[in-house]
């Protein structure tokens, strides 16, 4: 039986070989992150947890290549912070699918991608096109209820 720790290393060398990067200590290290964490990420987050070992600059290069592959994709939150989360299969270089609705727990303030609830279809009004929709819902999360 494969280990926890075995498995992550697999999927994370595969997700990095899959969108065509080279293998980094800091990619692997942030996208470990990631892959163990339940809700989304903020660039604190990120660099409290990944050590002294990379600086500010790294994790945000790291992090724009995540978003420009379609390994991550960001979740604005009401303070105008920006989080990240995994992308799911569907997501590919420059062509996020991430359609569904995020939750930001009041309590723990982590979060969350909803992923069984579809964004609504917005009717825009004659002359207007929209190319993004991004639904943010806050309240109280089920592990803080």
């Amino acid at each position: 039986m494969m280990s926890l720790a075995n498995n992550i290393t697999q999927t994370i060398a595969a997700t990095l070989k899959k969108h065509n990067l080279s293998v980094t200590e800091s990619r692997k290290r942030i996208l470990q992150l990631f892959l163990e964490e339940k809700g989304a990420l903020a660039h604190g987050d990120i660099e409290k947890r990944a050590g002294e070992k990379f600086d500010r600059v790294t994790i945000y290069r790291t992090l724009q290549t995540f978003l420009e592959k379609g390994i991550i994709h960001s979740i604005p939150t009401a303070d105008n912070a920006i989080r990240y989360a995994l992308c799911k299969d569907q997501c590919s270089a420059g062509h996020h699918h991430d359609h569904h609705i995020h939750f930001i727990c009041n309590n723990c303030q982590r979060t969350y991608c909803l992923d069984d609830v579809v964004t609504p279809e917005i009717k825009m009004p004659k002359g207007y096109q929209a190319s993004h929709v991004e639904v943010v819902v806050e309240g109280v999360c089920k592990d803080c209820k």
